[in-house]
Parts: C-alpha cells; structure tokens; sequence
C-alpha cells in the first residue's frame, strides 16, 4: 500500500480541478489531441483527489501531508 502524500488543500485542489476539465465548461481547442491531454489530466487528478496519492510526488520525493 502507497502512503498518502498529498495534503487536503492539494486534494481539493485536485476535485476542482478535475470537475470543472470533465464538465462541459471545460475548455475545448480546436486540435483533437488537446482536448483528449485536457480528458486524461481532469480523470487523473480526480482520481489523484480521491486515493490522495500522487505518483509525480513519489518520483520527487515531494510530501504535502
């Protein structure tokens, strides 16, 4: 089991964040592949939100907790 490394600020952070890019108010630009960057970065960092873990923290060795 991956001990939680992101604080309750970074995970609110995080909801907001991945809400508002798999909502229709999200933004949308003309290239495909832009939009699919803006689809997998709002699930990542709701799913980062919810375990409270993130993987780029473990990398860095950056612990907000």
């Amino acid at each position: 089991m991956v001990k939680q490394n992101l604080g309750n600020l970074d995970r609110i952070f995080r909801f907001v964040l991945g809400v508002w890019w798999l909502s229709p108010w999200a933004p949308l630009f003309q290239w495909e592949w832009a939009n699919w960057v803006i689809l997998i970065v709002g699930v990542i960092a709701l799913i980062e939100s919810f375990i409270g873990v993130c993987w780029m923290h473990n990398v860095l060795h950056i612990h907000n907790k």
